[in-house]
């Protein structure tokens, strides 16, 4: 079964088909740095880190673009409010996105362009589609410059509307507008705004639309037809839907495929800046492995919503150790490993594990999968059956899901961390396992008794032997 994508634009999952044989070419669009990234910004960023390795061991050379919008109105909004330089403000915003995807082990991009180092290929943009009669200068001497919306019969042919069902456009000012609908492609400088903020242009100073900006960048890099085009899913209109647009009116082909991961919510609600209920990644990761942390946001199907809890990162905590339980078990963490980098083929990936990749990324079964695996592999260890090894398919699983310890992306603090926490859950349990010997010992088997129930219903399976008992997990 060959890779099999949702079409944004049929609502149907269709064979995935490359523009170039072997290769993939990907645009996604990355944070508007007027803050910290929460987790919600982060699960895209892993959602495509996960894609991308899923290609990779497709046998696809991938090429992956995630632009950084350095200049927007919420960013000269609340640089002003805190008296900083708009620019600062972004760069240090911008630091933290970057640490916050290491933090979770996601590859970095091809390349990261900002909209702010685009600018001569956002006017090109622009100039091309007033030629062609798609966009025009408003007339007020404001200096701003709109897509028009009713020029383009395409226009909503992404997200399957009619313009006359849409509401007017929220990213400027009616003024100048011929409809209420047509989105701001240049925004003229405004006397309240730094100068630093505007760029000379053929309709007066100024700084570029939201939406130009993507495009301008993903032509430049990835030429004018590329494979993917993504992000989360709160982008799909407008941003999205006027960014299929302008490009198309431009005369370009543009994406041949777009993808959309759904909201991490907190109490059923849009995880947002503006709502002030966003979890920062730095927090998060300082309370919870960062492992379990990523597989948290990846183990459910990237179309699905998601609700934040500490339980449901516990429980990914405690599935995280089941995996670390079983690593730890053959050698590859804990004293004395060896968690160099795996290298695998294809072939050594469960084949019920491909077909769910296969399948639209679908990750809950892949996920199912692995601890199935990790389960057969204790019993093949309890076994003495060698030719049972798991260790190998279990390490390709973890690599294309970003989770494997021996990964450069976790060298170091992150690596050691798992390692540590290997080794101390061992330790600990081993201490448990002596209150209950003691008891049975002093034949108080109740409290016996009320030890294992407690461990089963963590889902620690303690089984007694000659030799004593031994635990394990899954």
């Amino acid at each position: 079964m060959s890779f099999h994508i949702y079409d944004e634009s049929t609502g149907a999952v269709v064979p995935f088909e490359p523009l170039r044989a072997g290769e993939v070419s990907i645009y996604h669009c990355g944070l508007t740095v007027q803050s910290a990234p929460h987790l919600g910004h982060i699960r895209k960023e892993v959602v495509f880190d996960v894609l991308r390795r899923w290609l990779m061991a497709s046998g696809y050379q991938v090429r992956i673009v995630a632009n950084v919008t350095d200049i927007d109105d919420k960013i000269l909004t609340k640089s002003a409010s805190q008296g900083t330089d708009w620019y600062a403000l972004a760069y240090t915003n911008e630091l933290a996105l970057h640490r916050a995807y290491q933090a979770l082990g996601c590859l970095p991009p091809t390349y990261e362009p900002r909209a702010t180092g685009h600018i001569p290929e956002m006017l090109e943009l622009v100039k091309r589609l007033i030629g062609a009669g798609h966009a025009y200068a408003a007339a007020d001497g404001s200096g701003d410059v709109y897509f028009d919306v009713k020029s383009w019969p395409g226009y909503g042919e992404l997200t399957r509307q009619k313009v006359d069902d849409m509401a007017p456009a929220e990213d400027a000012d009616p003024r100048g507008k011929r409809d209420p609908r047509d989105f701001a492609l240049w925004k003229g400088h405004k006397p309240d705004e730094p100068d630093t903020a505007a760029w000379p242009s053929p309709w007066g100073p100024g700084r570029p639309g939201w939406h130009l900006e993507c495009s301008a960048m993903a032509v430049k890099y990835l030429g004018p037809a590329f494979d993917i085009h993504g992000g989360g899913i709160d982008l799909r209109f407008p941003h999205h839907e006027n960014e299929h647009a302008q490009a198309r009116a431009a005369g370009y082909p543009f994406a041949k495929y777009w993808m959309h991961n759904a909201f991490v919510t907190m109490a059923g609600e849009k995880m947002s800046k503006s709502l002030g209920n966003g979890a920062g990644v730095a927090e998060v990761v300082s309370q919870y492995p960062a492992r379990a942390v990523r597989l948290y946001l990846a183990a459910p199907h990237y179309r699905s919503t998601i609700d934040l809890s500490g339980d449901a990162l516990a429980e990914a905590t405690q599935q995280l150790a089941r995996i670390d339980a079983y690593l730890a078990r053959v050698g590859v963490t804990g004293p004395g490993s060896d968690a160099s980098p795996v290298d695998f083929r294809r072939d050594d990936l469960p084949v019920a594990f491909v077909t769910a990749m296969d399948d639209d990324l679908g990750t809950p079964a892949a996920v199912a999968v692995l601890f199935d695996t990790v389960r057969a592999g204790h019993k093949a260890l309890d076994a003495g059956d060698a030719a049972a090894d798991a260790t190998r398919a279990v390490r390709a699983m973890l690599h294309v899901l970003g989770l494997d310890p021996g990964d450069p992306e976790w060298a170091g603090a992150s690596a050691g961390s798992a390692a540590r926490s290997a080794e101390a859950l061992d330790g600990l349990m081993g201490l448990v396992l002596d209150q209950r010997a003691a008891a049975r010992a002093s034949k108080d088997w109740a409290a016996a008794d009320a030890i294992r129930d407690r461990l089963t219903a963590l889902g620690i399976t303690v089984e007694d032997g000659a030799t004593g008992a031994r635990w394990s997990l899954g």
